[in-house]
């Protein structure tokens, strides 16, 4: 057996989050439109704020709300009520009371797998968001590891790596985010299993590795075993 641990990413991966944060978006480009700011420039002021305040807030439900409210402020040159702001803050916590939703695939996969690989989550953003997903989603017993981290890049895949004692040729990372689950995997010598989600938030974006020959992208969560038996056999 070729894996020691196969790790799944969490959200868009097991089930829908970013297409939350995309109704939120839309919800909050309509409290600005009679502010005179229209959808794209809300959206676009949101984008970037967002991106330069992650080293601040991190990932998560709670920092882009505190991103909300700063791209509303910047949009309006300041003239945002403090009643707007309000609702602006309620879309952040309808956020964190959303029901969850499990990808399609989701459980015969994860139940499949378990039955002959250790399996780890690791997933980032807010620790309580976080923790509500995993319990809501009843996957929890299937992982032997589950780490919520405040990022997932290189240091975090090494330090992961060394905690649990894992070789990186024996690791496998399962997600669908380039820049968070395969990029930084295959870097410190893992494998990488790139599971597209219908939509993608720009930041989790990246350049596909053609010709790793330890990367790997299916169309569904579904194929990941016989991808696995596949891998297994030829190695």
């Amino acid at each position: 057996m070729i894996f020691d641990v196969i790790a799944f990413d969490a959200d868009d991966t097991l089930w829908h989050s970013e297409s939350f944060y995309n109704e939120t978006q839309t919800a909050f480009a309509d409290v600005l439109t009679p502010y005179g700011v229209d959808h794209q420039t809300a959206l676009d002021v949101l984008r970037r704020i967002e991106f330069a305040n992650l080293a601040s807030f991190g990932f998560g439900i709670k920092g882009f709300t505190l991103s909300m409210i700063d791209a509303a402020i910047e949009a309006t040159s300041g003239r945002i009520s403090a009643i707007d702001i309000r609702d602006i803050i309620e879309l952040g916590k309808a956020m964190t009371e959303h029901d969850l939703y499990l990808l399609d695939h989701a459980v015969g996969t994860v139940t499949q797998l378990s039955k002959k690989y250790p399996l780890m989550m690791i997933t980032k953003g807010d620790l309580i968001d976080q923790e509500r997903k995993i319990v809501a989603s009843g996957l929890a017993s299937y992982f032997r590891q589950v780490e919520i981290v405040s990022d997932k890049n290189l240091d975090t895949y090494t330090a992961m790596l060394r905690k649990y004692g894992l070789a990186p040729e024996r690791f496998l990372m399962v997600g669908n985010s380039m820049r968070s689950d395969i990029l930084p995997v295959l870097e410190i010598g893992g494998w990488a299993v790139y599971v597209p989600y219908v939509v993608t938030w720009s930041y989790e974006s990246g350049i596909t590795p053609e010709g790793n020959n330890q990367f790997y992208a299916i169309d569904h969560l579904g194929l990941l075993p016989e991808l696995v038996a596949k891998i297994e056999s030829s190695t």
